[in-house]
């Protein structure tokens, strides 16, 4: 028996960053539209900035929460290395939205390993749908640095057919009354970018 229909997304990046706010938006927005919803959240050491990945499925009929290699529609990034990292999840013809933000690891501030200097090259050279976003420049120009998660779920939005009502209800739902209209302001501007 196989699932028809089902949309993947991955959604990555470091301890700190929103993953896990970020997944269940695109979840709530998912059910809001009607669709059954299954998702998995690996926190890693992401107290300590180390890797978090989520991933979220939905559609008519979905079995499972994990995402299988090589079959996500979205693979969304909130840091470069982590886009590499997780790249082997992302369908051949699916689209990769990435943060331009670097972070350095604690291997390479303890000496142990080195952030590679061509990191815009190999992102190039391994996604061939790729949208490179500015989530943090824009986020710090809304005055909301922690609010890039939801400039590059502005941005991936573009890429999953969920209505743009869907998506506010959705972050009314699940951000904070005092951050939403910050946060709504950042989806917007991500979407923006997809356009």
């Amino acid at each position: 028996m196989t699932e028809q229909g089902v949309t993947s997304v991955v959604l990555v990046g470091v301890g700190g960053q929103g993953i896990l706010l970020g997944s269940e938006i695109i979840a709530e927005a998912a059910l809001l539209a009607g669709f059954e919803v299954k998702t998995n959240e690996v926190h890693g050491m992401a107290q300590r900035g180390g890797s978090v990945i989520a991933q979220i499925r939905y559609g008519r009929e979905v079995f499972g929460p994990l995402v299988p290699v090589g079959s996500a529609q979205v693979l969304a990034s909130l840091e470069k290395i982590e886009a590499l990292r997780f790249h082997r999840f992302l369908a051949p013809d699916g689209v990769a939205v990435v943060s331009k933000q670097e972070i350095v690891p604690v291997t390479v501030s303890g000496g142990k390993a080195t952030y590679p200097q061509d990191a815009d090259q190999r992102l190039e050279r391994v996604f061939p749908r790729l949208l490179c976003v500015d989530a943090l420049e824009i986020a710090e120009r809304l005055g909301s640095p922690r609010s890039a998660n939801v400039v590059v779920l502005g941005a991936l939005s573009g890429y999953l057919a969920l209505d743009n009502a869907i998506w506010e209800e959705a972050m009314r739902l699940r951000v904070k009354p005092q951050f939403l209209d910050v946060n709504l302001q950042a989806f917007s501007a991500g979407q923006e970018l997809a356009r």
